[in-house]
């Protein structure tokens, strides 16, 4: 298996057992530019892959991953800023959630909603 992500995509490692993940996934598909190519990975179902480029499987099930086209893996609210540049006309949101004021508490809000989402589906 190819663990570096070509030129011209990115990959994004995603809890498929969570409905909304699998949600937010179809919203950016229908809205994606032309010529991005976005490879989508189950974290269920690839942690040898997850592994192999230094994520760690139980992390990823608590926080969202993405590998650049450089092989630079960001998570968390990084990574849905990455996800969120590459949109047409949410370039600025992208760039919202990364102020130095909101993305503490963004971060924290994630990171307090996917724990309580794992915990109630006896994941955690």
């Amino acid at each position: 298996m190819n663990t570096q992500s070509d030129n011209h995509s990115i990959r994004v490692f995603y809890d498929a057992a969570c409905p909304g993940c699998v949600k937010d996934r179809a919203w950016y598909e229908k809205r994606v530019g032309q010529g991005e190519q976005v490879q989508w990975r189950d974290i269920n179902s690839c942690e040898q892959e997850l592994k192999a480029l230094g994520i760690d499987p139980h992390r990823a099930m608590l926080e969202l991953h993405v590998q650049d086209e450089n092989g630079r893996i960001w998570r968390e609210l990084p990574a849905y800023q990455i996800l969120l540049s590459r949109l047409p006309g949410y370039r600025w949101l992208a760039w919202l959630i990364g102020l130095p004021l909101i993305k503490p508490i963004l971060s924290w809000l994630y990171r307090k909603w996917v724990r309580r989402r794992l915990k109630k589906e006896g994941r955690l």
